[in-house]
């Protein structure tokens, strides 16, 4: 018999989605549970104690309603700040989502590097980790841009967005010292993904780099051997607060197979 058991994604906004989408690629059938916490969004703006107390929590309600087999934290605030704390909570398989620092160091040619996040993120020790421990011999500039997750909302609402905000985002970080002649940028935000076109735009001839295709490879990694439904049943998209926000995103939802609307 198919395990119907769902995978879990949760972000504080649609951001997960860039990590959804290279998942369902591998893992077709999935049923698949995206809870997206609207009521706290967005997560950047918050303290570390308030993300720390409220993920967890939120994830122990979500796991007691859908009973899933593994959860994603499709967000890098959130991991980088409460992973440990939801893998103690919680007695199932977490794969988090962390800064691509390893990955961009390795590609960069002028040893200068940008981790763009939210401001939560970038100001992380975990971070700072990192970049001690992957880019060592890095100049690793830091931008936080609670603009550009708004930017990623509105583009999947059907608003592209102007391009000079973009540029603006880019410039905060070449125009840093040394800027100049960063040759990589880190996606330090799943929500970043989604505007990776209008990124690369404003950063021509910059390396672009995120972790969701290695998140999805770490998911079938973890599920290898487990029974699925021959055919994917519609998936559920759960806000924690349903309002027009989230109503103008539906079409963009039905087109990562997220077919029927849940509320926490």
């Amino acid at each position: 018999m198919a395990d119907t058991r769902p995978l879990l994604f949760f972000d504080s906004g649609v951001g997960g989605l860039s990590v959804l989408g290279p998942a369902r690629a591998l893992l077709p059938t999935a049923p698949i549970v995206y809870a997206a916490d609207s009521a706290g969004f967005p997560y950047g703006l918050k303290s570390e104690s308030e993300i720390a107390a409220r993920v967890p929590a939120l994830l122990g309600r979500l796991v007691e309603r859908y009973r899933p087999r593994l959860v994603v934290i499709a967000c890098n605030t959130a991991s980088t700040i409460a992973l440990p704390v939801i893998r103690a909570a919680l007695d199932l398989p977490v794969v988090g989502t962390v800064p691509a620092i390893k990955p961009a160091a390795l590609a960069s040619k002028s040893r200068v590097i940008g981790v763009l996040g939210t401001d939560a993120t970038v100001r992380q020790p975990y971070v700072d980790r990192l970049a001690a421990e992957f880019a060592a011999d890095c100049t690793v500039l830091r931008h936080g841009s609670a603009r550009l997750v708004e930017l990623a909302e509105a583009k999947l609402r059907g608003d592209a967005g102007d391009p000079k905000e973009y540029a603006a985002i880019i410039t905060a970080l070449t125009g840093q010292p040394g800027g100049a002649g960063m040759d990589a940028i880190v996606l330090a935000c799943t929500h970043f993904r989604l505007v990776e076109d209008e990124l690369a735009r404003a950063a021509p001839g910059v390396l672009l780099v995120d972790g969701a295709d290695g998140i999805a490879r770490r998911i079938a990694y973890l599920t290898q051997g487990q029974t699925w439904p021959e055919a994917p049943p519609p998936g559920i998209a759960l806000f924690t607060r349903r309002d027009a926000g989230q109503e103008a995103l539906i079409p963009a939802l039905a087109g990562f197979g997220l077919e029927r609307i849940d509320a926490l």
